[in-house]
């Protein structure tokens, strides 16, 4: 049954985006307010790169810092995507199977990837947490 099952069932949609020269803070601030851990970088329509929470958080300044608040928050306000993103992702396409999917997900020991059609576009975003719902919904369904 779940070896029929294929991405675009279950991916996340429509996306949020971000450009390269976004500002970090603004990505943080986009993730926070969405609640979302990633997000996919278009440049002129084509996705270009991903940006985690994870890499945000690595990319901020240390507690252990001995400049003050003033200089801390202009440098925080200095840093764009583009420096801290993850470029050319691992993306799958919508009819790759949810099993390949969450397979290279482990692999890879990555928590989501960009859905790309056959014409290069971003049409979703499959994540871990995408997949567990479908095992629970899935499951919920052969049990009633």
């Amino acid at each position: 049954m779940l070896e029929n099952v294929v991405v675009s069932e279950w991916m996340s949609k429509p996306v949020i985006t971000v450009e390269p020269g976004t500002r970090l803070k603004t990505a943080h601030e986009i993730m926070r307010d969405c609640r979302i851990r990633r997000l996919p970088v278009v440049k002129s329509g084509r996705l270009v790169g991903i940006i985690t929470s994870g890499d945000i958080r690595e990319a901020s300044p240390s507690d252990a810092t001995s400049l003050s608040v003033w200089e801390l928050n202009y440098l925080w306000d200095q840093l764009i995507v583009e420096r801290s993103m993850t470029h050319d992702p691992i993306t799958v396409s919508p009819d790759t199977t949810i099993l390949d999917a969450a397979r290279l997900m482990l692999d890879k020991k990555i928590s989501g990837m960009p859905v790309i059609n056959d014409e290069g576009h971003l049409v979703g975003i499959v994540t871990e947490s995408d997949i567990f719902k479908m095992l629970v919904e899935s499951r919920v369904r052969d049990i009633t």
